[in-house]
């Protein structure tokens, strides 16, 4: 026969008094984040909680990117957030990088897409996977330095997105280099009439009005 069902009062049901902030958060977490497989990004969210690491939340809701021709998944939002869970240290293992990808609900096959521009075995530099990552969210070399420094900045949104010029530029030839029809010489001398242009201003900063221009249709 089946137990019957017990029966409990109010007072003899213990409620953790840390549990109503917990789920607080996870569920604000969820509606900034939107995950497209809850499961999949809940089982992240604790995990990562439990270890005190990082979470993989967005900082608020995007909105669509026009740029992209399919809903990849794949943003600059969700770029931010791996790049919280990943830029204390300079190397990322590769196994644990697809895992925070897979946690994201990002689809396996733009990971693998993004370590074909560069195959790695084990692990690769963090800013390097980064910045393929801005690549592929569309446009022009320059939009993808774009999208970089507004990742990196800590400068507040919306505001000049300064980042050093020695990570731009570095960055910038690792891309570069990746095309075979931009020549390093062509790489150089824009890299050069670049720092001319901010050295004796900047503080070796250097911002989106530096070098990115949108073009506004008429």
């Amino acid at each position: 026969m089946p137990l019957p069902d017990t029966m409990f009062c109010a007072q003899q049901i213990h409620i953790p008094p840390e549990l109503p902030d917990i789920l607080k958060q996870f569920t604000k977490a969820a509606i900034r984040t939107q995950p497209t497989d809850v499961l999949q990004w809940s089982a992240g969210y604790f995990s990562a909680l439990s270890r005190g690491d990082p979470l993989p939340v967005k900082d608020r809701i995007e909105m669509p990117v026009a740029t992209q021709k399919t809903d990849t998944g794949l943003t600059q939002g969700m770029l931010k957030v791996l790049h919280k869970q990943c830029s204390h240290k300079r190397n990322v293992k590769l196994a644990d990088l697809e895992l925070k990808w897979k946690n994201l609900c990002l689809p396996i096959e733009k990971f693998r897409a993004i370590m074909q521009l560069d195959p790695c075995e084990q692990e690769m530099e963090w800013i390097k996977f980064l910045a393929l990552g801005c690549s592929m969210l569309g446009g022009s070399l320059n939009t993808a330095m774009k999208n970089l420094c507004e990742i990196l900045t800590k400068d507040p949104e919306g505001g000049p997105a300064r980042i050093p010029f020695e990570t731009f530029s570095y960055v910038y030839r690792y891309l570069s280099g990746l095309d075979s029809e931009i020549p390093a010489m062509e790489t150089e001398a824009y890299l050069t009439s670049l720092q001319d242009g901010i050295e004796s201003r900047k503080n070796g900063m250097i911002g989106l009005a530096d070098f990115f221009v949108l073009k506004r249709k008429i």
